[in-house]
C-alpha cells in the first residue's frame, strides 16, 4: 500500500490528505452530547443528591434547662428529636402521629406525622407545649399531642425566638436587650427603642442626619436597614455609633424596565478614596426611663470603618470587636488602622467616655483575630486579656495584662492555629477552642475541639477522630454535639461532656439511597505547590462511569481568597455546586487550596499579598500539571477554568495571563479591578492604593483589563446589572478592552440581578454548554432546562 501511495501524484495525495482531515474534523464538531447526558448531570445537582442523604445535618438547640432539640430527615421524614444529655437520653421531641392529627383540627388542613409544616420549635419554660409559625399563624401544641391551639400572629416567621428572633419582629439579636424587652432600631437616621410588650416607641438620638446617622449598617458592599448596636449585659446602655458618610463618593446602578428606569445610589468607598466610612463611638444611657436617654460620646477621635474579622464591622450578625464588662461599666474595643496593619485594643468608661489604651498590634501585612469569630476576650474580673496573634506564624492565644498592657504568658504554642475561641471559663481558668493543623497526618484543614488552661498547660483534643468537627456548645459548657466527616466520608453525630467522654451517639448519615444513583464522593488530591515544597490540598471529581483508557479535559474551579479558598467546608456535603455534574459530561473537575488562601500559616496566608493578581494561579497550574502526570487519562492540553465574584476574577487573569495554558474559562461577576470594589476589601489584601506621578499605581498590574490583548482561548463574561456588592463596571472594564484589542469573547448580563446570580439554571447551562462545546468539542442540547426546586431569588450580598 505504501508503495502505492507513493505512486500517486502529490497534489492528489495532498488532496485526499485534507478530506480525510476534514471528516475527521467534522465527525468531531458532530459529536453530540443529548438532553439525557444533561439530565443525567443534574442528578448530581445538591438540591438532587442532599435529600438523599438521611440522618445528616444534625443542629441543636440549646434549651434553658440544658436539653437540646433537632429535626433530621430519615427514612420516614423529618423527625424532631429531643436530648437530654445530663441524662444520655435521646428520643421524639413530642408524639408527631398525635400532635399532626391536632394541629390539622386547629389549622383546618390535614398534616401527616413526619411531614409537618414547620421546621423550628420553641419550647415552653416548662418543657410541656411547644410553638411554631405555619404561615403568618402562630400555634400552640402539648408535647404529648393531645392538643394544639391558634396562639396568635405568627408574624410570617417560623420558629420565633430561634436565631435572636423574639416576638416574630424578625430583627436580628444584636438589636434585641438581653431581658428581651427593647428593640433597638433606625427611624429617620436616629436610634430608637420598641417596648416589645406595649410596643411604644421612643427616641433616644436627635442629631442623626442623613450620611451622619446612628447604628447605620452600611460598608459600601453590602447594606441593611437593622442596626449596629451592642447592648449592655443590664439592659440599660447601648454601645453604637454614628455612621459619617459625609463626602464619601457613591455607588450607581439602574434597573432595567419599560419606561423611565430607577437609579439606586449609595454610600460606597473606594480603594484610594480621601474619605471613606468612619464611625464616631457613642454609649446611650436607658437609665430607668428610656425618655431621659442621654449620649455618651467616647473621647477619642473617629475610626475607620473597619474589623479585625471580616470586611465590614458586622460579622456574621454580630458587631464585631466590641465587648462590654459583666457589670455593663466598661467596653472594650479594637480600633483597627485602615490598611489592617494596626489594631489597638481600648477600654472605655461607659459613664464618662473616657479611653484607655491597653494594647497594640503591629504587622507588615494585615491583621485578623481569627477565622469567623473573634478571639480576644476582655476579663476584666481578673484584670486580664486574652489576645490573638499570628506574631509566630500561627494563630495563638496571649494572655496580657489589662492595666499595664504587658504580656503575662502565652497559652497555646506549636504548629497549627487557633480559629475560634469558643468558650472561656474564667472561673476555672480553662479556654476552649477550635484549631486546625495540631493533628500530624491529618488534612490541616480539619477543625478540632481543644481545651487548654490559661497558663498553657493541659492541652487536651476533646474530639479525637480523624475527620473535620462541627462543634457546637452548650450554654453551660458542660456539653458539646460533634458532628464528624471528610469530604468523601459521612458524618457521624455524637454528644461529649466537657473532659471528651463520649455520651450518646445522635445519628449516624444513610447514604443508601444516594450511593443507588451511582453518586461517588470528590477524591481528596494533595499536589505541590509552586516553591515545589509546600502541600496543597484539594477535590477531585470524576465522571462516576470513567474509562481510564480515554482522555478527559481538566476543569479547575477556582476560588483564590484571600478570606477563603476554593473547597471552603472539609465537611461532608452529597453536591458541592455543580462540580460533579459538569464532570458527568466527561470532564475532570478540580478544586486546590492555593497560596494565599487561610486556615494555614501567616506566611502561607501572605502568599501574593499586595499583588491580588496573582489569584494562585501559579499554584492551579502547577498542580493540574501534576495530576497529569498521575493520571493519564487526564487531558492537560485541555485545561478549562471558572469561579465567581472572586474566581471570575481569577478566571479571566487565567485566561490573560496563561493564554497557552487555559483554552476555557467562564468568569462570573469577578472584580476584575479593585479600585472598582470596595475598600475595605481590597486595602487589606493590596495595601493601600499608591499612585505615581506618571498616572500609574500599584494596583495597575491587578486589572484584568490591562491584560485583556493577551487572549487567545474562548471567554465568557457574566455580571448581574444590579449587582451592589461588585459593581458591574468592572466587567465592562474588560469588555471595553476585548474590543480594543478586536478579541472574540462571550458576554451575559442578567438584568436587574443581585450579585449571587451563579447558580440560577440560565447560567448553569450556560456554563455547561460553553465547556461543552469549547473544551470537549461536542455540540450541547439546544435550551435544556434545569429543574431546581423553586427559590424567593438569587442570592446576594456574598463577598468576592
Amino acid at each position: 500500500m505504501q508503495s502505492n501511495l507513493r505512486r500517486l501524484p502529490f497534489h492528489i495525495f495532498v488532496a485526499g490528505l485534507a478530506s480525510l482531515l476534514m471528516t475527521t474534523l467534522c465527525n468531531a464538531q458532530q459529536r453530540v452530547i443529548t438532553a439525557d447526558d444533561y439530565a443525567r448531570a443534574e442528578k448530581f445537582m445538591n438540591y438532587n443528591t442532599n435529600p438523599l442523604v438521611l440522618r445528616a445535618g444534625m443542629r441543636p438547640t440549646w434549651l434553658a434547662d440544658g436539653r437540646f432539640w433537632y429535626r433530621v430527615t430519615t427514612e420516614n421524614g423529618g423527625e424532631f428529636i429531643l436530648v437530654d444529655p445530663a441524662r444520655g437520653t435521646r428520643g421524639p421531641a413530642f408524639d408527631h402521629a398525635k400532635l399532626a392529627a391536632a394541629l390539622s383540627t386547629a389549622a383546618g388542613a390535614k398534616y401527616e406525622a413526619f411531614k409537618l409544616p414547620f421546621q423550628q420549635v420553641d419550647f415552653a419554660a416548662d418543657g410541656k407545649t411547644i410553638a411554631f409559625s405555619i404561615e403568618r399563624r402562630r400555634f400552640s401544641c402539648d408535647v404529648q399531642g393531645n392538643q394544639c391551639s391558634v396562639a396568635g400572629n405568627g408574624g410570617g416567621l417560623e420558629g420565633n425566638g430561634r436565631g435572636g428572633q423574639r416576638g416574630g419582629l424578625g430583627l436580628p439579636s444584636m438589636a434585641t436587650s438581653p431581658d428581651g424587652k427593647r428593640i433597638a432600631f433606625i427611624r429617620d437616621y436616629n436610634l430608637w427603642v420598641r417596648d416589645a410588650a406595649t410596643g411604644k416607641e421612643t427616641q433616644l438620638t436627635a442629631d442623626g442626619v442623613k450620611d451622619f446617622g446612628y447604628a447605620t449598617n452600611n460598608a459600601g458592599w453590602t447594606k441593611s436597614d437593622a442596626p449596629v448596636v451592642a447592648w449592655s449585659p443590664d439592659s440599660k446602655k447601648i454601645a453604637t455609633f454614628q455612621h459619617d458618610g459625609r463626602g464619601v463618593g457613591e455607588m450607581y446602578l439602574v434597573n432595567t424596565q419599560v419606561g423611565h428606569p430607577k437609579l439606586e445610589a449609595w454610600k460606597y468607598p473606594l480603594p484610594g478614596d480621601d474619605k471613606i466610612f468612619m464611625i464616631e463611638r457613642v454609649v446611650i444611657h436607658l437609665g430607668g426611663d428610656v425618655d431621659a436617654a442621654k449620649v455618651v460620646r467616647m473621647k477619642m477621635p473617629a475610626d475607620p470603618h473597619r474589623s479585625t474579622l471580616c470586611d465590614h464591622v458586622v460579622c456574621g450578625g454580630v458587631w464585631a470587636d466590641v465587648q462590654w464588662s459583666s457589670d455593663s461599666a466598661q467596653l472594650a474595643f479594637v480600633s483597627s488602622s485602615r490598611d489592617h496593619k494596626e489594631a489597638k485594643l481600648r477600654v472605655t468608661d461607659a459613664a464618662t467616655g473616657a479611653v484607655r489604651d491597653v494594647l497594640e498590634e503591629k504587622v507588615a501585612t494585615f491583621f485578623e483575630s481569627g477565622n469567623g469569630r473573634v478571639n480576644w476576650r476582655f476579663l476584666p474580673a481578673s484584670n486580664e486579656v486574652i489576645w490573638f496573634s499570628q506574631r509566630d506564624n500561627w494563630g495563638q492565644l496571649y494572655l496580657y495584662d489589662l492595666q499595664t498592657g504587658k504580656l503575662k504568658s502565652r497559652i497555646t504554642t506549636g504548629e497549627g492555629n487557633v480559629t475560634q475561641l469558643l468558650r472561656v471559663d474564667e472561673q476555672n481558668r480553662l479556654l476552649y477552642f477550635l484549631g486546625v493543623g495540631k493533628e500530624k497526618g491529618r488534612d490541616p484543614y480539619f477543625r478540632h475541639l481543644y481545651r487548654i488552661s490559661f497558663d498553657g498547660k493541659g492541652l487536651k483534643l476533646l474530639s479525637p477522630e480523624d475527620g473535620d468537627h462541627d462543634i457546637a456548645l452548650s450554654p453551660s459548657g458542660q456539653y458539646f454535639t460533634d458532628s464528624f466527616s471528610k469530604p468523601d466520608v459521612p458524618p457521624i453525630a455524637i454528644v461529649r461532656d466537657a473532659d471528651g467522654k463520649l455520651i450518646v451517639t445522635l445519628e449516624k448519615a444513610d447514604l443508601s439511597r444516594l450511593t443507588a444513583t451511582g453518586w461517588k464522593p470528590p477524591q481528596p488530591i494533595t499536589v505541590k505547590a509552586r516553591d515545589g515544597m509546600t502541600d496543597l490540598y484539594g477535590l477531585m471529581y470524576k465522571p462516576t462511569n470513567l474509562d481510564p483508557n480515554k482522555k478527559y479535559p481538566i476543569i479547575n474551579h477556582i476560588y483564590p481568597g484571600p478570606q477563603t479558598g476554593s473547597v471552603a467546608g472539609r465537611s461532608f456535603n452529597a453536591g458541592r455546586a455543580d462540580a460533579q455534574a459538569i464532570a458527568e459530561l466527561g470532564f475532570i473537575v478540580v478544586e486546590i487550596d492555593g497560596m494565599g488562601t487561610p486556615w494555614r500559616s501567616k506566611k502561607f496566608h501572605e502568599g501574593y499579598y499586595g499583588n491580588m493578581g496573582d489569584n494562585t494561579i501559579p499554584d492551579q497550574v502547577t498542580g493540574m500539571k501534576q495530576l497529569a502526570k498521575i493520571y493519564a487519562w487526564i487531558d492537560i492540553d485541555r485545561a478549562g477554568i471558572y469561579g465567581h465574584s472572586g474566581g471570575g476574577n481569577a478566571t479571566a487573569a487565567a485566561m490573560f495571563h496563561y493564554p497557552d495554558f487555559f483554552k476555557v474559562g467562564v468568569a462570573q461577576a469577578g472584580n476584575h479591578d479593585n479600585r472598582e470594589y470596595e475598600d475595605d476589601w481590597a486595602e487589606k489584601w493590596s495595601g493601600l492604593l499608591a499612585r505615581n506621578a506618571d498616572g500609574t499605581s500599584n494596583y495597575d498590574s491587578q486589572a484584568n483589563q490591562n491584560f485583556a490583548k493577551n487572549l487567545k482561548g474562548k471567554l465568557l463574561l457574566a455580571h448581574g446589572t444590579m449587582d451592589n456588592n461588585v459593581p458591574p463596571y468592572n466587567t465592562l472594564l474588560v469588555v471595553n478592552e476585548l474590543i480594543k484589542a478586536n478579541k472574540d469573547f462571550d458576554l451575559i448580563l442578567f438584568p436587574n440581578r443581585p450579585h449571587g446570580f451563579g447558580n440560577e439554571p440560565y447560567m448553569t447551562r450556560r456554563r455547561w454548554d460553553y465547556f461543552v462545546r469549547h473544551l470537549l468539542g461536542a455540540e450541547p442540547p439546544k435550551g435544556y432546562e434545569l429543574h431546581p426546586p423553586a427559590l424567593a431569588g438569587p442570592p446576594g450580598g456574598a463577598q468576592p
